[in-house]
């Protein structure tokens, strides 16, 4: 009970100071003369490091608006609602994502001669395929994140987290959550079908078999779990309080976990599993484009501002020798074995109407199940 109280106290505490990472004025290039209004972002907790922002608003005289989100699907639905006058300027969103947004006009191409500071984001990200549709950029590639299987050292071993049917072993009754849209391409990919549903883009009806096959092991299997969460915070707070001792969750949060030394491992399963890249995007008739691009450019200043990123969200920064301001705890926490890397794909986008037209009622249904 006293390592619990113990490492929970200093969970808590590393939680309420990994905002405060250390700023520097280098890190923002000054403008010639202060500007002024706002810019308003729609970002996931941690990806915007507080002390950059502070540091921002008082080199530019530009005040920074940040709502919170957890779901892309809500981002989308929210930002759809609100055009043609969108709210919101800067928005994150995954690069499997794209074509969602872009279809229905959400996203505006990014301007990269407006970003002094492009060559910043190593080329292996902010030149890859997914980045480049319909010949223009779409997004600032800032994290790269994974679907992981997470446990508690104490009670759960490597070997038992390196499969994961353990997630829905009777051995772990009550003790196990996961967020189910995102379990859904896992259980296809374990149970051999392509996930992504790219394979079957010509085949809707094999698509559809085979989500239904997915959404009945998670019926079957939802006995089991002791809670379906939706964001990092909740899963790493679960985690703390030992409601949880196994659960499947993005690497960011529980590389957190780890970096406060909770007793936490992390595996990227024999069957597979899935990783994204998070980006930062200008919104289509963002009401405040010009103050959007210069806080593009600025947080794309300095690998130093990258680290801070890694440190405060766990996900692995894009921007070239970020890791150089990494403690070794800290690069640890954020790599895995290359055997293990060697069960990861990326999620594609080529299907997504397909598959989420089909997925999403179907995590309606395990919810109501």
């Amino acid at each position: 009970m006293s390592k619990l109280i113990l490492n929970r106290r200093r969970f808590l505490h590393s939680a309420a100071a990994t905002s405060a990472v250390l700023a520097s004025p280098m890190y923002i290039r000054r403008a010639s003369a202060q500007s002024s209004g706002e810019v308003n972002i729609w970002t996931y907790n941690d990806f915007v490091p507080e002390s950059f922002q502070k540091q921002f608003e008082a080199d530019t005289g530009i005040k920074v608006n940040i709502r919170l989100v957890d779901d892309q699907g809500k981002q989308f639905n929210l930002l759809a609602a609100e055009q043609p006058n969108p709210t919101v300027d800067i928005m994150t969103v995954a690069g499997h994502r794209f074509l969602q947004f872009i279809d229905s006009q959400l996203l505006a191409p990014l301007d990269t001669d407006r970003l002094s500071n492009w060559n910043n984001i190593n080329p292996t990200f902010s030149e890859s395929d997914w980045a480049t549709i319909n010949g223009n950029k779409w997004g600032a590639p800032i994290l790269s994140g994974m679907e992981v299987l997470s446990y508690n050292t104490d009670f759960v071993t490597q070997e038992e987290a390196m499969t994961w049917d353990t997630l829905f072993s009777e051995d772990y009754r009550n003790q196990t959550a996961y967020i189910i849209q995102d379990m859904m391409s896992v259980v296809m990919l374990m149970m051999g079908y392509d996930g992504n549903m790219v394979e079957y883009m010509d085949d809707p009806e094999k698509a559809a078999q085979i989500v239904e096959e997915a959404k009945n092991f998670l019926i079957e299997h939802k006995p089991l779990v002791r809670k379906y969460y939706d964001s990092g915070a909740e899963f790493q707070q679960m985690m703390v309080n030992q409601d949880i001792v196994l659960g499947h969750s993005w690497n960011g949060p529980a590389a957190a976990l780890i970096n406060d030394g909770f007793p936490l491992g992390m595996t990227i399963p024999n069957e597979g599993s899935y990783g994204f890249v998070y980006t930062y995007n200008i919104a289509n008739n963002a009401p405040n484009a010009d103050n959007a691009y210069k806080f593009l450019d600025a947080i794309l200043a300095s690998p130093e501002i990258g680290a801070a990123m890694t440190k405060a969200s766990g996900f692995i920064s894009t921007y070239k020798g970020a890791d150089q301001y990494l403690s070794e705890l800290e690069r640890k926490s954020t790599s895995f074995p290359e055997e293990q890397l060697a069960n990861l794909q990326f999620f594609r986008a080529e299907a997504n109407d397909l598959k989420y037209s089909l997925v999403d009622p179907a995590v309606e249904a395990i919810k109501a199940a």
